[in-house]
C-alpha cells in the first residue's frame, strides 16, 4: 500500500487540504476537528477512517510538507547536478523550504506546531536534520571531498558559518518586513554571499560535481524515506 492515502481516496485528500489551510491561517490549537471536516466537506467520523488524532493528522500532514520539500531538492539536483554547488544549493533549500505553508507557521512561532512536531525523540530529530541548514551541513563533506569547496578553513568553522548564514537568511526571508530592504533578489545575494564563505580558487570540473550531486542525492533520499516512515506510521492501520 502507499503510504500516501491521498492518492486513492478523495475525502483523504480533501482532509489534508484543508488542514493545510486552516493551520496555515489559524495555528494548530484553534483548529478544531469539526471545523476540518466542514471545510472539507465530510462527515466527522471521517477523519478517524484515515487518522488516529487530530495530532496524527497534523503530524502526517507536516511529514507530506517535508516529503515534497526533499522530492523537489532531489528533482532539481537530478535534473542538473551543478545545483548542487553550494551557492546553488544554498538558495535552493532556502527557497523551496518557504515554500510551505505550515514551515512558514512554525517559523512564525506557534508552539503548539512545533510541541506536536518534537514531542517524540525520533520525529525531532527527524524534522531537526531536514532543515535547509542542517541539510546543507550534512552534505559539506561530501561537496567538500570532490572539491566543491575550498580547504583553507576547517571543515567544522565552515559548516558554523553556513549555519549562521542559512538560519540568518531563512528568516529574513521568511519575514521580510523584517529585514532592510536590498537591492537585489534575497535567494542571488545569499549565493553571492555563500560563494564568497565557500567557492573554491578553482572550479571543480563535471566529473567531481556530478558524483557529489549523486552523493547529496543519497543523503536526501535517506531523510525521504524517513518521512515516509512518519507518515505511514500517523495513519490509522489499514487506512486506505
Amino acid at each position: 500500500m502507499s503510504q500516501l492515502i491521498e492518492h486513492h481516496s478523495r475525502k483523504a485528500a480533501r482532509i489534508l487540504d484543508s488542514t493545510r489551510a486552516l493551520v496555515a491561517d489559524h495555528g494548530v490549537r484553534k483548529v478544531t476537528v469539526s471545523e476540518i471536516t466542514r471545510a472539507a466537506g465530510v462527515g466527522k467520523g471521517t477523519v478517524y477512517l484515515y487518522w488516529p488524532t487530530k495530532e496524527d493528522l497534523i503530524l502526517g500532514l507536516f511529514a507530506r510538507e517535508l516529503l515534497r520539500f526533499l522530492d523537489e531538492v532531489i528533482a532539481r539536483i537530478t535534473a542538473d547536478p551543478a545545483a548542487v554547488l553550494p551557492r546553488r544549493l544554498a538558495p535552493l533549500l532556502i527557497r523551496t523550504g518557504l515554500e510551505s505553508p505550515l514551515a512558514r507557521r512554525l517559523n512564525s512561532g506557534d508552539a503548539e506546531l512545533l510541541r506536536l512536531l518534537t514531542e517524540q525523540a525520533g520525529d525531532r530529530d527527524l524534522f531537526d536534520r531536514t532543515q535547509p541548514s542542517a541539510l546543507c551541513e550534512a552534505v559539506m563533506p561530501i561537496l567538500r571531498r570532490h572539491g566543491l569547496i575550498r580547504h583553507d578553513r576547517p571543515l567544522a568553522d565552515q559548516a558554523y558559518a553556513m549555519h549562521a548564514v542559512l538560519v540568518g537568511f531563512g528568516t529574513a526571508m521568511s519575514e521580510p518586513a523584517t529585514a532592510p530592504p536590498s537591492a537585489g533578489d534575497p535567494g542571488d545575494v545569499l549565493a553571492d554571499t555563500v560563494a564568497l564563505l565557500l567557492d573554491p580558487p578553482d572550479a571543480p570540473g563535471d566529473q567531481a560535481v556530478t558524483a557529489a550531486a549523486g552523493q547529496t542525492i543519497a543523503v536526501f533520499r535517506e531523510a525521504r524515506d524517513a518521512v515516509l516512515n512518519i507518515i505511514e506510521r500517523s495513519q490509522t492501520a489499514g487506512a486506505d
